[in-house]
């Protein structure tokens, strides 16, 4: 990203080993971090109709969902640091501004950027974890190499493949594709379920029902085999010690050292 005025390249220094955590202080910030949980489900629900729907090709799901994962971005990068954030970001990581503001907008901006690479860009693991304390959440943003971890779910979509195959085979592919893509679509409305359990509605719930929470997502694609998993993670009580007034950079903790450790083995944390 470091370059003249105008250029953005990516630095992914802004997101090594950081997340961003923001406080909860009131019933109103509750609900607005509900609200955008609940966005991400609907956005996981979107996408398993459209995998299971035979005449939707899988690049309009994928796009669908990288779409919503954009505009989740954006609000939070126009919610930190205004219709500005672009250039607040970049004169960050030019060294033109060294200010909480001027970091966040860099670190979410980072997140966007290679976000929106995702349609055409291969073996680039899309691995973010989300996690909820009493009073606060945090939003780690990862990418790894490889295209899948651990426990991913594989399916494939004939139009990305680059083989040639007789009549005969190519009808059997395309069914086997088809086939792939309503297994995930199960699997992906289910991962929806688990967010909206994860992260319930503040007003049907008490505080210790909900105080703790956490989902651990990964996506990727290798040319014609796209990959999806998101799990539950149990937040650490113990990582922080004191509260939290605004949004700040904080460490990555030890929740996202895990899900590295256990989930990403064959992939390497791109930094």
């Amino acid at each position: 990203m470091r370059g003249q005025k105008g250029e953005f390249n990516g630095d992914t220094a802004v997101l090594h080993q950081r997340g961003v955590r923001t406080p909860l202080p009131d019933a109103e910030a509750e609900q607005v971090f509900h609200e955008n949980m609940m966005l991400v489900a609907d956005a996981q629900e979107r996408k398993a109709d459209l995998l299971a729907d035979p005449d939707v090709p899988l690049l309009n799901a994928h796009e669908a969902k990288i779409d919503r994962v954009a505009e989740s971005f954006e609000r939070r990068l126009r919610r930190i640091a205004g219709d500005d954030y672009r250039e607040a970001a970049m004169a960050y990581n030019r060294g033109e501004r060294d200010d909480r503001i001027g970091a966040l907008a860099a670190y979410y901006f980072e997140g966007l950027w290679r976000i929106q690479q995702r349609t055409t860009v291969t073996d680039m693991l899309f691995a973010p974890i989300i996690l909820r304390y009493p009073d606060s959440f945090t939003v780690n943003i990862r990418f790894a190499s490889g295209y899948t971890t651990t426990k991913s779910i594989r399916y494939e979509s004939p139009e990305h493949s680059r083989e040639e195959l007789d009549d005969k085979y190519a009808e059997t592919y395309y069914e086997e594709c088809l086939y792939s893509q309503r297994q995930a679509a199960e699997y992906i409305r289910e991962t929806a379920r688990i967010i909206r359990e994860e992260f319930p509605h503040p007003d049907e719930t008490s505080f210790e029902e909900r105080k703790y929470g956490g989902i651990f997502y990964a996506g990727g694609r290798r040319g014609s085999v796209f990959s999806t998993m998101l799990e539950r993670v149990e937040p650490d009580p113990d990582r922080f010690s004191e509260p939290v007034t605004e949004s700040t950079l904080v460490d990555a903790g030890p929740e996202a050292r895990r899900t590295e450790r256990e989930l990403l083995f064959d992939s390497e944390i791109v930094h």
